[in-house]
């Protein structure tokens, strides 16, 4: 393979994914028309035309996808290898990308890198908020955060976090004229702020259990967001019930801004894992790191089966 092919199909592969002159000219360190020029390159070098153009968006052609989907992973873990090799320097280096829910990353992830990074001034960490299930090998993150039942089978999974448990609540300023429901059935006659997953597109079901009974409620309302933090800042207001964590209402349940209700039904769960490809090659930085983020405190047993 010549060297020009060469370097024109990473460029290539980061336009593919980012879909994007734009993004993908600012990752590599290039102008747009120099990488577009490049593109042009090296379509006239194959003989077929492998993106296609318009004002709003770059994607690949049939030849296009194919060959991100054949050269794609290779590039990866020639990517992965170049990264555990310059890890053999004298002082661990390298950038880590996460991927985590908005409140895994806030309550678990921060406060240990605030301890990690000092440390290892060499280390980046990259973390991207999702609440959908991302393809972890797809978007090329060296690993995620989920609760334990959430990790894919043949995945390596490391406890970061204790078992943790859902709460139903409201302010008392939305009971003031609503009677508290008793069952989850109940909820389909109040207003309850909804998730919207942004992989799927889906709304998250609430998902209850008591006495081996399991239960997911599909719940409306007025209000739909996408982060967690928002649902918080609108039940508080009075706007809706909100389905979080314990660790995310537990200051508002003690000062009495929110009460919960369904606690009855809200049985503990495996809490936040770490998890990462069985095959990946682990570097002596993300080595580090996931030492830094294992949970060493006692595990409950987790009720559900």
């Amino acid at each position: 393979m010549q060297r020009e092919t060469a370097a024109d199909l990473v460029a290539f592969l980061v336009v593919a994914r980012e879909q994007s002159f734009t993004r993908a000219a600012a990752q590599l360190g290039v102008s747009q028309s120099a990488l577009s020029q490049t593109m042009r390159g090296l379509e006239a070098r194959l003989g077929v035309r492998l993106l296609t153009r318009t004002t709003r968006r770059v994607s690949a052609t049939e030849a296009g996808e194919r060959l991100l989907r054949t050269i794609g992973p290779r590039y990866a873990e020639v990517d992965a290898e170049l990264e555990a090799v310059m890890a053999l320097r004298d002082k661990p280096a390298g950038t880590i990308r996460l991927t985590a829910t908005e409140n895994a990353a806030a309550s678990v992830l921060l406060p240990a890198l605030g301890h990690f990074l000092p440390r290892y001034p060499d280390i980046k960490v990259e973390i991207i908020t999702d609440f959908g299930l991302t393809d972890i090998v797809a978007e090329r993150f060296d690993a995620g955060v989920r609760f334990g039942e959430m990790v894919a089978s043949g995945m390596i999974s490391v406890r970061i976090a204790p078992d943790a448990r859902m709460a139903v609540v409201g302010a008392p300023s939305y009971f003031a004229e609503r009677r508290p429901p008793m069952t989850p059935q109940d909820l389909t006659e109040h207003d309850c702020i909804n998730l919207r997953l942004p992989t799927h597109g889906g709304l998250y079901s609430w998902e209850f259990e008591k006495s081996g009974r399991e239960l997911n409620v599909r719940v409306s309302g007025q209000l739909v967001f996408a982060t967690s933090g928002l649902i918080l800042a609108a039940a508080r207001l009075g706007l809706g019930l909100a389905y979080l964590t314990e660790e995310q209402v537990s200051g508002d349940l003690k000062s009495g801004r929110l009460v919960r209700v369904l606690s009855d039904w809200c049985a503990p769960f495996s809490g936040y894992h770490l998890y990462y490809p069985s095959r990946r090659q682990p570097t002596q930085a993300f080595a580090l790191l996931v030492d830094a983020l294992r949970y060493r405190g006692p595990a409950k047993p987790s009720q559900k089966s």
